[in-house]
């Protein structure tokens, strides 16, 4: 067999990773030939591949972004003035004059949905999913989440230092487009007091008098996370942790002050969790490739590695389920402010 490997959409720790289990996995194990498509679906449409060879996986464990390159080109959303059939016609006749029996792409929702889309043209395709949002339905978790938990907590574990020695409200924004896992797991490790995620409709008000109140009963400080999808009014052209930091000292007097983390929570190293299960998925799309299991995902279900089918995947979000998600319940055991009811 001949596959071609792409990762698409934005960059994320662990990719290379990925690349590195799958490209290996399939020469080594499977004896297949395998070529890098470069910067994602752009590659396809202009044909701009290189030969992966084994030795030239070696190396690229522990590096952060994709050896391959991205892009954010949607083969199903061309502009305005465009044949919506150029684009994807394109790449299926690209697809045959390489060669390819298998494609791989790794990528988040967006690309996902676009294999499951290609897919459906007849192309033989395997979805690997990626993002540090944690946020694509039919995996308990992917690969770039753990590392920016962890860079998002150490973040929080620095701004704790600063709050304290200024008595400060401090306001850090972090990623997540829609879902707040991110800002629920770094808000928990990193000891927030105020966790404000999308899916828990949080009062600003209700905010302000449980931040006052650790103000007078003595604590000095207090860390309020913010997920960066959290609805604020649209007339109000800044980021979601501007606006709650303006609306805290506005109604408040604390002194406030925001921090955002940015691009920074995808970019580095992946932590060793972050390795491991890129590899594993890479490792299993070169298995289902090789049985010729074509039109699915790889995911995380009960903790172990198996598929998903791609056409269950696209146009769907994994979200944070509120009332039953246990470390919500831990910590309003705690006495941790999600925003929509004062804690004990």
């Amino acid at each position: 067999m001949k596959i071609g490997i792409l990762s698409a959409g934005g960059d994320c720790p662990g990719i290379n990773a990925a690349i590195r289990g799958v490209g290996k996995t399939a020469i080594i194990e499977y004896g297949m030939e395998v070529v890098g498509i470069i910067n994602g679906f752009t590659g396809l449409v202009e044909k701009d591949v290189i030969e992966l060879k084994e030795n030239m996986l070696s190396g690229i464990l522990t590096l952060g972004g994709t050896i391959l390159g991205t892009s954010r080109l949607k083969p199903y959303k061309p502009d305005e003035d465009e044949d919506p059939r150029k684009i994807p016609e394109l790449i299926k006749k690209n697809y045959h004059e390489l060669g390819l029996d298998g494609l791989v792409c790794i990528g988040g929702n967006g690309t996902q949905k676009t294999a499951d889309l290609l897919s459906q043209e007849g192309l033989n395709v395997v979805g690997v999913p990626k993002t540090i949002d944690n946020d694509i339905w039919g995996t308990e978790v992917t690969f770039g989440f753990d590392t920016a938990v962890h860079i998002a907590t150490e973040a929080i574990d620095r701004l704790h230092t600063t709050a304290n020695s200024h008595k400060r409200v401090m306001v850090i924004e972090v990623m997540g487009h829609h879902a707040g896992w991110i800002a629920l797991h770094a808000g928990m490790a990193g000891g927030g007091d105020v966790i404000i995620i999308p899916e828990i409709e949080h009062d600003i008000d209700l905010i302000s008098k449980y931040l006052l109140e650790r103000s007078n009963k003595k604590k000095p400080y207090s860390i309020v996370v913010v997920a960066e999808g959290i609805e604020i009014p649209k007339k109000k052209k800044k980021s979601a942790g501007a606006y709650i930091a303006k609306q805290i000292k506005k109604r408040t007097g604390l002194e406030t002050r925001e921090t955002i983390l940015g691009y920074t929570q995808r970019g580095g190293t992946p932590t060793s969790t972050d390795r491991i299960l890129a590899t594993e998925f890479g490792s299993y799309t070169a298995e289902l490739l090789y049985k010729k299991e074509f039109g699915n995902m790889v995911a995380m279900k009960n903790g172990k590695v198996g598929k998903v089918s791609l056409n269950e995947v696209g146009g769907k979000l994994k979200l944070i389920e509120a009332s039953n998600n246990k470390l919500i319940k831990k910590g309003r055991h705690m006495g941790i402010c999600f925003g929509d009811c004062m804690p004990k």
